[in-house]
């Protein structure tokens, strides 16, 4: 029963991100996107050819706010990652459509600003779910996957 219960937990743990956006969609907005950031892998394989006054948006999701490495960011939004944002949906959701709106609200300080001065009112879900369907496989969801299909071997020999 204890493996039945640990396998599911498992199971759980190592689903992965699901976007409820269309990716398709969200790939035609991310030309809007494109003007200030790129898509580029750790191997260095170019996704999304784009421009460099933001940061790579690789491997952004689940990653703390304004820690991308070697970025020059602003104040705020290094603050805000300190303060423990992390880009999940609905934090990427709302900061896209109103930047310093969001930082302003995250950090309550009423003169914090984003370098991000574009707003994408329409489409964030979208943007949001390509940027999952081109994220890396963290490594701990390749670790978790062996471990459940171990716990299931185990639980099926006991059977």
């Amino acid at each position: 029963m204890n493996r039945l219960i640990a396998t599911a937990i498992v199971g759980l743990l190592a689903t992965p991100v699901l976007a409820e956006g269309d990716a398709a969609k969200g790939e035609k907005v991310f030309n809007k996107c494109k003007a200030c950031h790129m898509i580029v892998s750790d191997s260095g394989e170019t996704i999304v050819k784009g421009g460099k006054t933001g940061p790579n948006l690789f491997g952004v999701i689940g990653r703390t706010a304004g820690t991308y490495p070697d970025f020059k960011y602003g104040k705020d939004i290094v603050a805000a990652g300190e303060a423990g944002l992390v880009w999940d949906e609905d934090t990427f959701e709302e900061y896209v459509q109103d930047p310093r709106k969001f930082l302003r609200h995250h950090l309550d300080d009423k003169k914090a600003k984003s370098m991000m001065s574009f707003k994408l009112k329409k489409g964030g879900e979208d943007v949001y779910a390509y940027l999952v369907s081109v994220a890396p496989v963290a490594a701990e969801d390749t670790t978790e996957d062996a471990a459940e299909e171990t716990s299931t071997d185990d639980a099926a020999a006991s059977e």
